[in-house]
C-alpha cells in the first residue's frame, strides 16, 4: 500500500499513521491514536519504575581490634541493610603492623557472618585488598518484597491512625450535644432541683453546729445566782427594822431612788490662773 492510500485511510477514520518497525522492508505502519499511545506507554513505564529493584552495596568498615560495644552498633547496622533488600560490603582496615596478621581480619568476618546468618550469606567470600579486607553479603530475601512489607505496615498504621481519629472526633460530637442539652434548659437525668425539700448533708452538719453554739453561748450567759443551791438547813428569817417592824426589803421598796431622767448640771470651768510676772534683776 503505498503512502498516500495509508494518509487517505488515517483521515477518514480519525486516526493518525505511525510508523512502528522502520527498519523492515517495507517499513510497518499502523492507524492508531497517538496521544492515547503515548498516555498508555507513560503509565506503563511509571509502573515499570515502580516495581524495578535498584541493586544498592551499603558499606561497612571495621577494625581488626575494634570494641564489643562498636562491633553490636555496626552489626545492628548490617542486620538494618539486610532487613531492607540490600547488599552489604563488609570492609576490614588493617593499620601499621597489622597487616601481618590477616587472621584477625578472617576472624572478626567469621564471627559477623554467623551472627547475620538469618537475614544473609556470604556472596563474595573474605579477601585481603593491600591494607583491606572485604566481604560481601547478601540478603535472603528480595529488595521488592521488603518493600512490600514496609508499605503493608505502613497502611496498617495509617488505618489505625484513621480510627483513633474518627473515635475522637465521636467523642467530640457527643460532648458537643451535651452542652447544647444543657444550654437550651433541658435538665439531664442525674440533675437536682433548686427547689427540692431536701437538705444537703453539710447544711444539716453546720446547723446542727450553730444549734450547738447557741446552747453554749445560753450556758455562760446564765447568771451564777440564778440557781440556788439545796440544802438540808432551814431558811434564815428575813431581817426587820426594830423600830418599823418591817423587813428590809419592803424598806427598800419604801425609799424613793433617785429620777433616772433627771438632767445633770454641768461642771463649772474655772479659768487658769495668770502668770504671774517674774522681777528681773538689774545688774549693779
Amino acid at each position: 500500500m503505498t503512502v498516500e492510500k495509508a494518509l487517505r485511510l488515517a483521515q477518514d477514520a480519525d486516526l493518525d499513521l505511525v510508523e512502528v518497525a522502520p527498519q523492515a522492508r517495507p517499513p510497518v505502519c499502523k492507524l492508531m491514536d497517538f496521544g492515547k499511545f503515548k498516555y498508555e506507554s507513560a503509565l506503563k513505564a511509571r509502573e515499570a519504575r515502580k516495581k524495578a529493584t535498584h541493586t544498592v552495596i551499603k558499606e561497612m568498615k571495621l577494625r581488626p581490634k575494634i570494641d564489643p560495644h562498636d562491633y553490636e552498633t555496626k552489626k545492628g547496622h548490617v542486620v538494618r541493610f539486610l532487613g531492607q533488600g540490600d547488599k552489604v560490603k563488609i570492609t576490614i582496615m588493617f593499620r601499621g603492623r597489622e597487616q601481618h596478621r590477616p587472621e584477625l581480619g578472617f576472624k572478626l568476618l567469621a564471627k559477623l557472618a554467623e551472627d547475620v546468618n538469618e537475614l544473609g550469606w556470604v556472596e563474595s567470600a573474605p579477601k585481603q585488598d593491600g591494607r583491606n579486607m572485604i566481604m560481601v553479603l547478601g540478603p535472603h530475601r528480595r529488595k521488592a518484597d521488603a518493600k512490600a512489607e514496609r508499605e503493608a505496615d505502613k497502611e496498617v498504621a495509617r488505618a489505625r491512625r484513621r480510627a483513633d481519629d474518627e473515635a475522637n472526633a465521636q467523642r467530640r460530637r457527643a460532648r458537643a450535644t451535651t452542652d447544647s442539652t444543657d444550654v437550651d434548659g433541658v435538665a439531664p437525668a442525674d440533675a437536682v432541683p433548686l427547689d427540692a425539700p431536701t437538705a444537703p448533708a453539710d447544711a444539716e452538719a453546720s446547723t446542727g453546729a450553730d444549734a450547738s453554739t447557741e446552747e453554749a453561748s445560753m450556758e455562760v450567759e446564765a447568771p451564777a445566782e440564778a440557781v440556788a443551791p439545796k440544802t438540808d438547813a432551814p431558811a434564815a428569817p428575813p431581817a426587820t427594822d426594830e423600830a418599823s417592824g418591817e423587813t428590809a426589803d419592803q424598806v427598800a421598796d419604801a425609799t424613793p431612788g433617785p429620777d433616772p431622767v433627771a438632767p445633770v448640771a454641768p461642771r463649772p470651768v474655772r479659768p487658769s490662773p495668770a502668770a504671774k510676772p517674774r522681777a528681773v534683776r538689774k545688774a549693779t
